[in-house]
Formats: C-alpha cells, sequence, structure tokens
C-alpha cells in the first residue's frame, strides 16, 4: 500500500539548520555546566555567576560533606577491625585512654585538670543540681580554624553521669553528641548547630562519648568545654 503522508523534501531541516540547531544546543548545554552545575555540584565557579545564586557555597558543603562522609566510613571501620582483634574487657571496667590531665594535650587545644579544691566544689554542685556522682572536672579548649573539625570524648563506665557545659567564642558551631564502645561504632545522642549547650551526658554503655565539631562559620572559633562527674579522662580524639 502506497503511503500518502510522505513529508515534503523542501519541508525537511537542510544539513546546514541540523548542524546550527545542535551548535546551539552544545553552547547552552556548555554554558549551564560552567554556570550552574560545576558550581552547584563541585563549588567550581569560573565565571562567579554561581556565587550571585549562591551555588558556589552549595557546591562547597556538598564536597565537605563528601569528604567527612569518606573520614567517618574509614574511621568506622577502623574501629570494627580494632574491636574484632582487641582482647574483651570486663562489663564493669570503662573503656578509655590515661588520664589526659597527666599527658601532654595535642596541638589542636589544651586540657587542664581544675585544682583540687575547685574539682571538689563543682563536683558537690554538680550532685546537688543534676544528680551527677563527685568525681572528676576538667576544663579543656581548642581552637578551629574555617571548616576544620575536632572531637573530644569522656572514657565512662555503662550508666555513668557528667555534668557538661561547652561554648564558642562567638559564632554557631556543627555538633554531634555522641558515643562508641566495645562493638558500637556509634551511638548518637544528639546533634544540631549552636554556640553554647549545657547538660548532663549520660554513658549508654561502657565507652567513650563525648562532642565532635566543625567550625562552618568562616572565621577562627575557640570553644571552652567544661565537664565533671563520674568519668575517667578526657581525651582528644586523633
Amino acid at each position: 500500500m502506497q503511503n500518502l503522508n510522505q513529508p515534503d523534501p523542501a519541508e525537511l531541516p537542510s544539513t546546514a539548520k541540523l548542524l546550527k540547531s545542535t551548535g546551539v544546543a552544545v553552547v547552552i548545554a556548555s554554558a549551564l555546566l560552567v554556570t550552574v552545575v560545576l558550581p552547584a555540584e563541585y563549588g567550581v565557579d569560573p565565571t562567579r555567576i554561581g556565587s550571585v545564586f549562591g551555588l558556589t557555597e552549595m557546591g562547597r558543603i556538598k564536597r565537605q560533606l563528601a569528604v567527612e562522609a569518606a573520614a567517618e566510613a574509614a574511621s568506622t571501620a577502623a574501629v570494627i577491625t580494632s574491636t574484632r582483634t582487641a582482647p574483651a574487657l570486663p562489663a564493669a571496667a570503662p573503656v578509655g585512654s590515661p588520664d589526659t590531665a597527666t599527658q601532654e594535650p595535642p596541638r589542636s587545644g589544651k586540657t587542664e585538670a581544675v585544682p583540687p579544691a575547685v574539682t571538689t566544689q563543682t563536683a558537690a554542685a554538680a550532685t546537688t543540681t543534676n544528680g551527677a556522682s563527685a568525681g572528676r572536672s576538667h576544663r579543656t579548649s581548642l581552637t578551629l580554624e574555617p571548616d576544620e573539625g575536632a572531637e573530644i570524648k569522656m572514657a565512662m563506665g555503662d550508666g555513668a553521669k557528667a555534668n557538661f557545659t561547652w561554648s564558642t567564642s562567638g559564632p554557631a558551631v556543627n555538633y554531634d553528641t555522641h558515643g562508641d564502645g566495645q562493638g558500637i561504632t556509634y551511638h548518637g545522642y544528639s546533634k544540631g548547630t549552636s554556640a553554647r549547650e549545657t547538660g548532663v551526658l549520660t554513658a549508654a554503655f561502657a565507652g567513650h562519648h563525648g562532642w565532635f565539631w566543625r567550625n562552618r562559620s568562616g572565621e577562627r572559633v575557640t570553644i571552652t568545654l567544661q565537664t565533671s562527674g563520674d568519668y575517667e579522662s578526657v581525651d582528644f580524639v586523633d
């Protein structure tokens, strides 16, 4: 049967028109790649247009989150390997490293034990107001550059309580309060963005419990942490 709807050759686009349309499409795609995709996905903004619309900052945050996720995955794998090879600890014994009050603090901050008289007074007040038993007391400080992160944890026994107050020198920072222990790579308590937090941290199990901070403010930030209560040590986590 003969096809009666064949198009008129004059109505078909010429080769020149097809090439022109293809060229226009390539130009538009390239422009979108440079002005939208690169800034939004990778934080690369050669034209500065992405900065005007906030796309560059979004791309940088995506890259930082990807780096943090990869680092956390690597840390989790290392913890799993460690828990498989480490000998079993008694259930009542807290897991942790030696008291940082007797160690030289790392470069990122300093940990100093409060004098005994102050320690006793602080612990007693904590027992009355917050219910944490009398014990150790520390004041720890660290400084974070823009986009830098740091972690401090207390070695605590199962059910142990520690009063805490931490504050920044001004800008708010991202924080993640969590713990880890024998066979437990991550246990979250709370997370958010703040310039000051205070409360009582109750250990859900024997292990290390504390805070990870990330400075997204764009300026240098000093964080001061005060702790008191039933814990073995306060340690910077590499």
